[in-house]
C-alpha cells in the first residue's frame, strides 16, 4: 500500500487513490450483495434470475453510493488520516461511518427510489451490502500492515535465519504498548523484531494482553521466561523508574544471554516521555537514584564570579566546567596542560553560553609564575583544583613525580588562593587518600591535609571533596574494559574480590559543587557513593551489556593486584569515624579536621620537596614519616 502510495505522489493522490478504491468497494459490495441474496439466501431455491428492475436500482445506486461514501468519510477525516498508525478505535470509526453511509442509502432507495416502482428489493439485502463494505474498507485501510506484520511473523517462525529478534518488553505501561506497537509497525529503531512477551510486577495484569503480546507477572522470573520463550532482546519499557528500581530489574536481565535495552528516562527538561531505544549504560547499575542538588546554595557562590579549573581538560575537570557553567559565572578560567582536551571543553562551552566570557590557559601547576600570572591577571574568587596524577601502578613507578605534580603543584595553587585572596578553595581528593597502600594515596592524603594547615591560617575557606572511582573517567576500568571487549577479548581483571565505590562523573561534578556551597573552611566531604562494586562482577555485566556472553564469547582472565592496590577501598579514616558529621545535603558527610602540627609538617613537606628533586631514594620514607598509616 505504501509503494502505491509512494508511486502516485504525495497527499494528494494518496487522497485520490483512497477515493477511487473507496468507490471501488462501496458499488462492489452493493452488487456482492445483491449477488449473495439472489443466488440462495431467499428461501425456495438457489440459481434466481436477477429481476431487470433490480438491475436498474443498482445502476441508480452505484452512482449514488460513491457520492455519499466520500461525503461521510470527508466528515469523519478519513482522507486525512495517517493509517499507517491508526489504531483499533480507528476501526470503530469505520463501522460508524459505513453504518450511516447505508442508512443514508436505506433512506434514499425507500424515498426516491422505492416511489418509482424500480425496485422490488428485502430491505436486509442492504445490511449484508454494509457488512461487506466494512471488511473492505478495513482491507483498503489496514491491509498492508496485516500482510506485512503476517510475513514478519512467519519469517522469523519459519526461520531464525531470517534475522527477526525474539523480544521482552518489561512494563505493561503506556511505554510498554507503545513498543510493541512500534515493533509491530516496524518503525525505525524497533525494525526486525517481533515481541514475544510483557512483564510486569502488576498482579492484576497477569495473563492479560497487549495488542495480541501476553502479560506475565513477575520480574523475579526473567531469566526464566527468557529461557522458555527464547528471548533475544529485552526492551525495558518502565521511563519512570528509579535507578534503584532498574538496578533490580537490570541484575535479573543480565542473567539471561540476552541483548539489553530500554526507553529513555523522562526528560528533565520537558517532563515528558520519549519512546526512543536506548542501550543500558553501565552506569544504570549504581544502586541509588539519581542525586540532587541545592541550586541555590551554589549559585549563590558561583553566580557573577571568576572562576578557575585546574585539570579543566579532563573528565572530571571538563565535567566541572559544564555544571559550572549552568550557573552563569562572570568568567571561566579553564587551566590544564594537556592542550586537545581542554580545547574541545573550551569550544564547547564557548558556542554553548554566550554570556560567559570563557579563557583557556594551558601550563602546569608545577610552574608556580605560570600560575601567579593567571591569578594576578582573572582575580579568581572560586578555584576547584582537579589537576593530578591518579593513576596508581604508574605513580608507583616513578614517586618522585606523584610527588612534585599531587603534592607540591597542589601547594602551588594552595599558596596562590591564600595570597589572592580567594574565596573558596575546592580540592578533589580521592578514597586512595584513606589508610593509603600507594603513592598516589598517599600524596592525595598530604593535600588533604595541606588544605587543613592553610585552612587554620587564612582568610580564604579551603576544603577536599573525597569520593572514589569515577564511571567512564580517562584512564579508569570502564574504557578499559570497552577497548577489551571491542578487541573481541580477554577482558583483565586484577582479582575476582576486588571490590570499588564508583560514581558517574555528572554525579561527582554536581557534589563537588554542593560541598562548595556548604564552605566550611578546613573540612573534608565524604560523598555517599552507595553501595561497593564487585569489579569482577562489573566486567561481566559491561560484557552482557555489550552483547556476548563472559566466558563463551569474551573470556575474564585475573592478573592479580598491581603494586599499591586494595582488595577494599575506604571514605573514612579510622580517626574520623566518631568525628563524622552530616550536613544538610543527605549524601554530603563532613570529616571533622585532624590535629595538625604545622611546624613539624612544613619541615616535612621540606625534606619531601628537596627527596623529590634531589634525592629520590628517600621519597617513600618520607611519605611513611608524614603518614605513620601508609604501608
Amino acid at each position: 500500500m505504501r509503494n502505491i502510495e509512494k508511486f502516485i505522489g504525495g497527499n494528494i493522490g494518496r487522497t485520490t487513490l483512497y477515493i477511487i478504491l473507496d468507490a471501488i468497494c462501496i458499488d462492489f459490495s452493493l452488487l456482492a450483495g445483491i449477488g449473495l441474496w439472489f443466488d440462495g439466501s431467499i428461501p425456495g431455491g438457489f440459481r434466481v434470475r436477477v429481476p431487470s428492475t433490480v438491475w436498474n436500482w443498482y445502476i441508480i445506486m452505484a452512482i449514488l453510493a460513491p457520492i455519499i461514501c466520500w461525503l461521510i468519510y470527508t466528515i469523519f477525516k478519513f482522507y486525512k488520516n495517517l493509517w499507517e498508525y491508526a489504531a483499533a478505535e480507528d476501526v470503530f470509526k469505520v463501522i460508524i461511518a459505513n453504518t450511516i453511509i447505508f442508512i443514508v442509502l436505506y433512506f434514499t432507495d425507500l424515498f426516491f427510489i422505492e416511489e418509482k416502482k424500480f425496485l422490488i428489493l428485502p430491505k436486509r439485502m442492504i445490511v449484508t451490502a454494509a457488512v461487506i463494505n466494512i471488511f473492505l474498507c478495513v482491507i483498503v485501510r489496514f491491509g498492508g500492515r496485516i500482510v506485512k506484520r503476517f510475513f514478519n511473523y512467519l519469517g522469523h517462525f519459519l526461520s531464525r535465519k531470517a534475522g527477526y529478534k525474539r523480544v521482552m518488553i518489561i512494563g505493561a505501561g503506556n511505554s510498554g504498548n507503545e513498543v510493541i506497537k512500534k515493533i509491530l509497525k516496524n518503525e525505525i529503531q524497533y525494525e526486525d523484531r517481533i515481541p514475544v512477551i510483557v512483564v510486569d510486577d502488576d498482579k492484576e495484569k497477569n495473563n492479560t494482553n497487549i495488542n495480541g503480546v501476553r502479560v506475565v507477572y513477575g520480574t523475579k522470573s526473567i531469566t526464566k521466561l527468557a529461557k522458555m520463550y527464547n528471548i533475544d532482546e529485552i526492551i525495558i519499557a518502565i521511563p519512570t523508574a528509579t535507578n534503584i528500581q532498574l538496578r533490580r530489574i537490570i541484575d535479573q536481565c543480565t542473567k539471561t544471554e540476552c541483548a539489553l535495552k530500554k526507553i529513555q528516562p523522562i526528560s528533565d527538561i520537558s517532563n515528558k516521555v520519549n519512546n526512543s531505544i536506548m542501550d543500558i549504560n553501565i552506569a544504570d547499575l549504581l544502586s541509588r537514584d539519581e542525586i540532587n542538588i541545592d541550586v541555590k546554595s551554589i549559585s549563590g557562590y558561583l553566580k557573577h564570579k571568576v572562576v578557575l579549573v585546574t585539570g579543566g581538560g579532563g573528565s572530571i575537570g571538563s565535567e566541572l566546567c559544564r555544571q559550572i557553567s549552568k550557573f552563569s559565572p562572570k568568567k571561566l578560567i579553564i587551566f590544564d596542560v594537556y592542550e586537545n582536551s581542554a580545547f574541545d571543553i573550551f569550544n564547547e562551552l564557548k558556542e554553548k553560553y554566550s554570556n560567559i566570557e570563557f579563557v583557556l590557559k594551558i601550563g602546569s601547576i608545577r610552574d608556580k609564575d605560570c600560575l601567579e600570572n593567571i591569578f594576578k591577571i582573572f582575580q579568581p574568587a572560586v578555584v576547584f583544583h582537579a589537576a593530578a596524577h591518579k593513576h596508581v601502578s604508574l605513580m608507583e613507578n616513578c614517586p618522585e613525580e606523584a610527588v612534585k605534580n599531587n603534592v607540591f603543584g597542589t601547594m602551588n595553587v594552595v599558596e596562590l588562593s591564600d595570597k589572592f585572596n580567594v574565596e573558596r578553595f575546592v580540592l578533589l581528593s580521592t578514597d586512595k587518600a584513606v589508610n593509603p597502600t600507594n603513592v598516589m594515596g598517599a600524596t592525595k592524603r598530604i593535600t588533604e591535609l595541606l588544605i587543613q594547615s592553610m585552612a587554620s591560617v587564612s582568610k580564604t575557606k579551603f576544603m577536599a571533596v573525597r569520593f572514589g572511582n569515577v564511571l567512564g573517567s580517562n584512564g579508569s576500568v570502564i574504557p578499559i574494559f570497552k577497548r577489551q571487549i571491542e578487541n573481541g577479548g580477554p577482558v583483565t581483571v586484577t582479582d575476582p574480590n576486588v571490590v570499588r565505590y564508583f560514581m558517574t562523573i555528572p554525579e561527582a561534578a554536581r557534589l563537588v559543587l554542593q560541598a562548595g556551597g556548604i564552605g566550611q573552611s578546613g573540612r573534608i566531604f565524604v560523598l555517599d557513593m552507595g553501595e561497593p562494586v564487585k569489579i569482577n562482577d562489573l566486567a561481566k555485566n559491561l560484557i552482557r551489556l555489550s552483547g556476548y556472553v563472559p566466558g563463551k564469547d569474551i573470556d575474564i582472565i585475573y592478573i592479580g593486584l598491581r603494586p599499591g592496590e586494595k582488595l577494599y577501598e575506604e571514605l573514612i579514616m579510622d580517626d574520623e569515624k566518631d568525628n563524622l558529621s552530616v550536613t544538610y545535603h543527605n549524601k554530603i558527610f563532613i570529616a571533622k579536621p585532624v590535629e595538625i602540627d604545622n611546624e613539624l609538617f612544613k619541615n616535612q613537606l621540606e625534606r619531601l620537596y628537596f627527596a623529590a628533586y634531589k634525592k629520590t631514594s628517600e621519597v617513600y620514607d618520607i611519605l611513611h614519616e608524614i603518614l605513620p598509616n601508609f604501608k
